[in-house]
């Protein structure tokens, strides 16, 4: 008779506690699957088209407010290059047309600079968003877990399991589900703080090209190109880390080990949300971005 209740109770537990660590895992891969797919998707777009609307609220705020400071700065630099030219000539002893034709030349292509710099700007996005899209042709690895076949593989393990492992595992299980989420949620800040400094980065793009005429000023617009390559190549470094991922993940394998294949899921995406972190220093240093 108690032995039938015991059998009832330990069956009863057994059920509870697969259905715990089933429920963990799906949840816990949905989000990985999710996460990572959000990478390759998010990391190709322009900022046109990740956001338009906060695209068009950037290109306004640029041509209302910063590109008046960029005109201030274009006849700061023309007029200081114009008292450079003739002081450098012996006090205009040595004047000749060219002089004239180069300083021209100089002020028309300050004018256009500052004229086209969204244009310019989005040229340099574009450039990487094909970067990016070429690089996602050629990682074929599949970046989402199998939930199914990793579900079946943990049920097929876990019929073996006492019930005092079952309870270690499910405790496991909802650890690395709660760490998984936390990952999920820094992926997601690393992905929009990438593109908001982006719209930032672009939204006072006038004034570093006000400055490219001129050779001492010019340093500050070489400078924001760089970063502002740094930032297009940076989605190249990020969809390198998710074909890095992709291949880790592949070879896990559950049937050998259930805890070290769980914890080693778990590592690869705490890897992948650590390399994703770095990947802009890893950019800007490239390109000598300060």
């Amino acid at each position: 008779m108690f032995d039938g209740i015991f059998e009832a109770i330990e069956e009863w537990m057994r059920g509870l506690l697969t259905g715990m660590v089933e429920s963990n895992l799906t949840t816990m891969f949905t989000d990985v699957n999710e996460k990572t797919g959000e990478i390759a998707a998010q990391v190709g777009q322009t900022p046109q088209g990740w956001n338009g609307s906060i695209f068009s609220l950037i290109q306004n705020l640029s041509d209302s407010v910063i590109v008046p400071i960029a005109g201030m700065i274009i006849t700061f630099v023309l007029c200081y290059e114009l008292i450079s030219m003739f002081t450098e000539k012996n006090n205009m002893n040595e004047v000749d047309t060219w002089m004239f034709f180069k300083y021209f030349f100089k002020m028309w292509v300050a004018v256009y600079l500052v004229s086209h710099t969204f244009d310019i700007t989005m040229a340099v996005f574009d450039v990487g968003q094909h970067i990016v899209n070429a690089a996602g042709g050629v990682i074929e690895s599949d970046t989402a877990i199998n939930v199914d076949t990793m579900l079946e593989q943990m049920k097929t393990a876990m019929e073996s399991m006492e019930i005092g492992e079952l309870v270690i595992l499910a405790l496991e299980t909802m650890l690395v589900s709660l760490c998984m989420k936390i990952m999920s949620v820094l992926i997601t800040v690393i992905l929009y703080g990438r593109m908001i400094e982006i719209y930032l980065y672009t939204s006072v793009a006038p004034i570093p090209f006000s400055t490219m005429s001129n050779r001492e000023w010019g340093q500050i617009g070489n400078n924001y190109f760089r970063g502002l390559f740094a930032l297009g190549f940076q989605g190249f470094f990020m969809m390198v880390c998710v074909g890095i991922y992709a291949v880790l993940i592949a070879t896990i394998e559950i049937s050998d080990n259930m805890h070290s294949a769980l914890f080693g899921v778990a590592a690869y995406t705490v890897i992948l949300c650590f390399s994703l972190m770095k990947t802009a220093n890893l950019s800007k240093s490239i390109f000598n971005a300060h």
